[in-house]
């Protein structure tokens, strides 16, 4: 039988519920792509929820039943910075729960027809070394390596890619 998921914008009661998803996920689905000591440094700042994101509308929440399994959305802002770009967005904090990884969770987000509504035609996002194959499977383009800066001495090896949205749903 299988399980329905339902997707919804988080807001910031839902601080605690996109956590849970970034503490599952992230630890287990980076640990093959990643040093353990980058990772231990790492980890406390990548597995909060950003209040900025849940705030703005654009983040949602993927949810089976009662239990959060997915997180993730965009801004207009490029991460870490208040630079605006017309019409291009930013995939930010995307993830989902180990158990629930390859199940259709991640592509399942309502972001690309926000973001077309609100008159963005492209995608880009850093995506983690483990998540690279996930964007390039919905059609992301590399663009090449990338370091996030996350505090002092402490830069996320990443990957910047880039995608066009396109004008309309696929029918």
């Amino acid at each position: 039988m299988s399980v329905s998921i339902a997707i919804r914008v988080a807001g910031p009661d839902d601080a605690l519920a996109v956590e849970r998803v970034l503490d599952d996920s992230y630890p287990a689905l980076m640990a093959g792509a990643y040093d353990a000591a980058l990772l231990a440094r790492a980890l406390p700042r990548i597995t909060r929820a950003n209040p900025a994101l849940l705030r703005a509308g654009t983040y949602y929440l993927a949810e089976a039943g009662s239990d959060p399994v997915g997180c993730g959305g965009w801004s207009v802002e490029r991460p870490g910075t208040a630079v605006v770009e017309p019409g291009i967005g930013h995939v930010r904090h995307f993830a989902t729960a180990a158990a629930w990884a390859g199940r259709g969770v991640g592509r399942a987000a309502r972001c690309e027809a926000a973001a077309r509504a609100a008159g963005l035609g492209v995608f880009e996002c850093y995506a983690s070394l483990n998540g690279e194959a996930f964007y390039a499977a919905l059609g992301f383009d590399r663009i090449g390596p990338v370091t996030v800066p996350m505090g002092p001495g402490l830069g996320f090896p990443s990957i910047h890619m880039r995608r066009r949205i396109p004008e309309r749903d696929p029918a």
